[in-house]
């Protein structure tokens, strides 16, 4: 994100918005660069937050990781990316499996479930082809999870289109340390 925006110290946030950050800040060990530019509109950043943590109920972890991963990756969202292979392999979905989501590759026969490898195919075809002509990607999201999670699916890749800001990664790669 340009540096026209400035970035807001954990400091300067709205009371509100610091209290409903505070136990990412201390799990983390920081104040993602992310946060300190969205805090500009606490209240909408405060929306936008619980809006993350109903869809993150929403779904299984190993979905949202998938969405998350996916919408990463094809965004170029190098901040977003490593967050969730970070979390990726806490949650245990081991490298094997981080690496097969990152490929994009969406072809079933590696490590994905079939729904991972679904709801994938509709992440990417909604992306690439800018949400047109992914009817037949959407019916099989929707005859394998059901209406209601296919939403969640969705609602998901909107809210991870909307973070990519072209911000530096605030830590290193999982997976680059291991290279």
């Amino acid at each position: 994100m340009s540096d026209l925006i400035p970035r807001l110290s954990r400091e300067k946030l709205h009371p509100e918005l610091e209290a409903f950050l505070q136990p990412r800040i201390e799990r983390l060990g920081y104040l993602g660069e992310f946060f300190q530019c969205t805090a500009h509109q606490p209240k909408a950043l405060l929306s936008f937050l619980e809006f993350t943590d109903h869809l993150k109920h929403a779904l299984p972890n190993n979905l949202t990781e998938v969405v998350a991963l996916t919408v990463a990756q094809l965004m170029n969202n190098r901040y977003e990316r490593v967050q969730h292979e970070r979390l990726s392999l806490k949650l245990g979905f081991g490298e094997d499996w981080l690496r097969e989501v990152l490929s994009l590759l969406v072809d079933g026969r590696g490590h994905l479930s079939e729904q991972e490898v679904l709801v994938q195919r509709l992440v990417v075809a909604a992306i690439t082809r800018k949400g047109h002509d992914v009817t037949l990607e959407l019916e099989a999201v929707v005859g394998s999870l059901g209406p209601a999670m296919t939403i969640a699916v969705l609602m998901l890749v909107g809210r991870y289109v909307s973070h990519a800001l072209n911000l530096a990664a605030p830590v290193p790669s999982p997976l680059e340390m291991k290279l």
